[in-house]
């Protein structure tokens, strides 16, 4: 079982041990840990210990490894394999782990990996190739277990036992099997809780589960995300568009696809989307960060330029120097928060063209409410402060103007990056920096110059 502690003590021991040079005993302690464990010491390892710890593992423990580490770990091991060696690792992969990593192997390996295949498997791994990674065809495996509605409970048990003699084990994650026509087009599920509980010589078609629907094999990894949450699935079978079944989702696939959706929203919201290896070279590093600090630095002159406009008034009235933050921060925290908003009512489908207009217009109620509130606060406090109800409205009303401005565009960037191709989770939040800094300082201090100079 997974224990955080027990995984440092593991790491710190291997690293001791290949310090010391104790290959044998390092080797010894890899073969009492599990591919996940293994994967996560190798991801938190500097790249030379890497590829001593890879290098001590067998062909079959290196193939469960490698589906666990992420892309760029994934790559670079993958370059540092012998050929011969790549085919041994991956030909014993299940064919939907196999159809991940295939378009990473070298041409060679991939020629090589399909010419060692039988009739049976090649075919199954075709089909499972010719759907998009980020579809449910592409997340399927093709292991699912169908049985027709005619057949009995006792036939349906019979079947089950003869799969579990001829490949040792049944498919993983089974909680249900899955009723088909003749033609092999879905028609229900039949529940292993029932097919175990209820009468040997009733029909599948009986006491199957007709109402449960299949998933569309180019419904997004998204999509299948949902639906597992939404019905608390554990497998579901998966069709093409003639509704014949192809395969099925379990839910193993589907918390890949959970924790790589959280990766991405936390790495995008620093630039950071493709940085996956914490160890990568310094030089690929700095190229990546480079184009974010490049972006924000843009947005830095424009509003420095803005600025610049209003130098004099500035000069003669040194107190705008020292609020004039106040109105771009205030402004930029309202539209971050709408623009998570709806950048997750995106994600989750909860936000279209038809609720646009409803989103804008509940963003400008609530936003509205707090200008007012923040404007009298400000208002009180600047008199409060410097006794001057000029300056005080000025602010206020320049603070209640921007913060106006970020909720609007924190509801309205989103829908354009996304209709322009571009993921707002990324690019979202310099948009949005860019708009409420540059629009507070030119609001704050062209009123101030306009009504104060």
């Amino acid at each position: 079982m997974f224990n955080s502690k027990d995984n440092r003590q593991l790491a710190a021991d291997l690293a001791e041990l290949l310090d010391a040079g104790y290959l044998a005993r390092a080797t010894t302690r890899l073969e009492t840990s599990d591919p996940p464990t293994i994967a996560n010491i190798l991801e938190a390892f500097p790249w030379e210990k890497r590829l001593q710890i890879w290098q001590l593992l067998t062909p079959q423990t290196k193939g469960a490894v490698l589906i666990e580490l992420n892309e760029e770990v994934q790559d670079g091991l993958i370059a540092e394999s012998l050929p011969e060696n790549l085919v041994k690792t991956v030909s014993g992969l299940d064919i939907d782990d196999l159809a991940d990593l295939y378009e990473r192997l070298p041409e060679k390996v991939r020629a090589a990996v399909l010419q060692a295949m039988d009739e049976r498997r090649r075919q199954r791994f075709e089909a499972v190739r010719r759907y998009p990674d980020d579809t449910a065809g592409g997340l399927m495996d093709v292991d699912a277990v169908a049985v027709r509605g005619d057949a009995t409970l006792d036939t349906v048990l019979r079947y089950l036992r003869r799969i579990r003699r001829q490949q040792g084990e049944l498919p993983e994650h089974m909680d249900a099997i899955i009723v088909v026509d003749r033609a092999s087009r879905y028609i229900g599920m039949l529940s292993l809780s029932d097919l175990v509980s209820l009468e040997e010589n009733r029909t599948v078609s009986e006491v199957m589960r007709a109402e449960l629907s299949p998933i569309p094999a180019l419904a997004s990894a998204k999509r299948v995300a949902r639906l597992f949450e939404d019905y608390d699935l554990l497998s579901a079978p998966v069709v093409d568009e003639d509704n014949k079944l192809i395969g099925r989702i379990t839910v193993d696939d589907v918390v890949d696809v959970i924790r790589e959706e959280a990766d991405r929203a936390l790495m995008s919201a620093a630039g950071l989307e493709e940085e996956s290896d914490i160890f990568a070279p310094i030089v690929t590093s700095a190229k990546r960060r480079a184009v974010w600090l490049g972006i924000n630095l843009i947005n830095a002159f424009l509003a420095a330029w803005v600025i610049e406009q209003f130098e004099g008034s500035i000069e003669r009235l040194v107190v705008l120097a020292v609020l004039m933050p106040i109105v771009a921060s205030m402004g930029g925290i309202a539209g971050t928060q709408t623009l998570t908003l709806v950048i997750r009512g995106i994600a989750l489908d909860q936000i279209g063209p038809g609720n646009i207009r409803r989103i804008l217009g509940k963003e400008l109620g609530v936003i509205t409410i707090n200008a007012l509130l923040f404007a009298f606060m400000i208002a009180t406090t600047m008199m409060i402060w410097h006794q001057d109800s000029n300056l005080a409205l000025v602010f206020s009303s320049a603070l209640a103007i921007n913060l106006l401005n970020g909720a609007m565009a924190g509801a309205v960037i989103p829908f354009v990056l996304y209709k322009l191709g571009i993921d707002p989770a990324l690019a979202g939040g310099v948009v949005l920096m860019a708009t409420t800094d540059a629009l507070g300082f030119f609001t704050f201090l062209g009123l101030a110059t306009f009504f104060l100079l």
